[in-house]
């Protein structure tokens, strides 16, 4: 099959689409033949291997290149064939989920982290939703988001805030969205009901106070984000770091100062681990068909240019998803 292959840490010059073995549904598994899938910033940091200091720690970093050659994980297509053990899927399924290896014509999932895919919804669009919008919803209700409170977003266009933003609307909550400019239009779209351009403003010093502060960026110091914070609210730090910065420690910095910082004092600090959950898809999922759901695709790549994709992610400050067609 083909694939997206790298074999050491560099920039998008190292990714190269090859013939690779395809995999085989082993017990529990289900093969899926891939239509899409969508880009994160995940596959940036270990196509980079930033920051470096995860190359001592993380379970997915080798020590010249990540330990899984393929690139990718979200997904969207169908069932080819099902492993021992599972009945929930047949061939011709259509589904969609998380998985690592997803930049490829076929990817072997766990069944228990995939779901049938939103009738309302194309591949492509729902290649967009797995690791994004179910980061979003394990922050926001981590972070105790309540009908009627106020809640910032902080990298509000990107993949994730974008689901955040409208996740947030869904449950009663009033929305500010910190973005830049050109992209105002597109988070009013999905629902917020304050923009703040960074590019113009500084959301730290409004004078406003937030229940929920979100931050998807890792850009801002803890002074600022607690100085927005109401008495008893909750800061939720889910931010990947910008691709060229703290190349070292990036975002890791702000994560373990948070979380130190949380112990020590009464700030109620969090920093959620969002795995893959067949139960959250299935509520995406719900949320999609009602039409309160609208992943927000930014450009769509086809796989021959898969590198190319996560270099407009770096360099271009894409918009929403970026979607790749198999």
């Amino acid at each position: 099959m083909k694939a997206l292959v790298q074999y050491r840490y560099g920039p998008p010059d190292v990714l190269r689409v090859e013939d690779v073995p395809a995999p085989v549904a082993g017990a529990g598994e289900v093969l899926v033949r891939v239509h899409a899938a969508s880009v994160n910033a995940r596959d940036w940091h270990l196509m980079r291997g930033e920051p470096r200091l995860a190359r001592l720690a993380g379970a997915e970093f080798g020590r010249t290149g990540p330990k899984a050659r393929i690139r990718g994980t979200d997904f969207a297509g169908t069932v080819e064939a099902v492993g021992p053990g599972v009945s929930a899927w047949r061939p011709g399924d259509a589904v969609f989920g998380e998985r690592a290896g997803a930049f490829a014509e076929y990817v072997a999932a766990p069944a228990d982290v995939v779901a049938a895919k939103p009738a309302s919804l194309t591949f492509e669009e729902a290649a967009a939703v797995p690791l994004a919008a179910n980061t979003a919803l394990v922050c926001l209700r981590e972070g105790g988001l309540e009908a009627g409170g106020a809640v910032l977003i902080n990298g509000a266009s990107g993949g994730v805030g974008t689901f955040a933003v409208q996740l947030a609307k869904s449950e009663g909550a009033r929305v500010t969205a910190v973005c830049s400019g050109r992209n105002a239009d597109l988070v009013r779209s999905l629902g917020a009901d304050v923009v703040v351009d960074y590019g113009r403003e500084d959301f730290a010093r409004s004078g406003q106070r937030y229940d929920l502060v979100l931050d998807l960026v890792g850009n801002r110091s803890l002074r600022d984000l607690r100085r927005v914070l109401t008495p008893g609210g909750c800061i939720v730090l889910s931010g990947g770091g910008v691709s060229g910065e703290g190349r070292l420690i990036g975002p890791m910095s702000l994560l373990i100062r948070g979380q130190l910082l949380a112990r020590l004092t009464r700030l109620r600090l969090t920093v959620p681990e969002a795995k893959p959950s067949a139960r959250n898809l299935g509520e995406l999922s719900a949320l999609a068909e009602a039409g309160t759901l609208t992943p927000a695709v930014d450009r769509v790549f086809p796989l021959k240019d898969a590198a190319e994709a996560i270099r407009y992610m770096e360099t271009e400050h894409a918009r929403a998803k970026i979607v790749i067609t198999v």
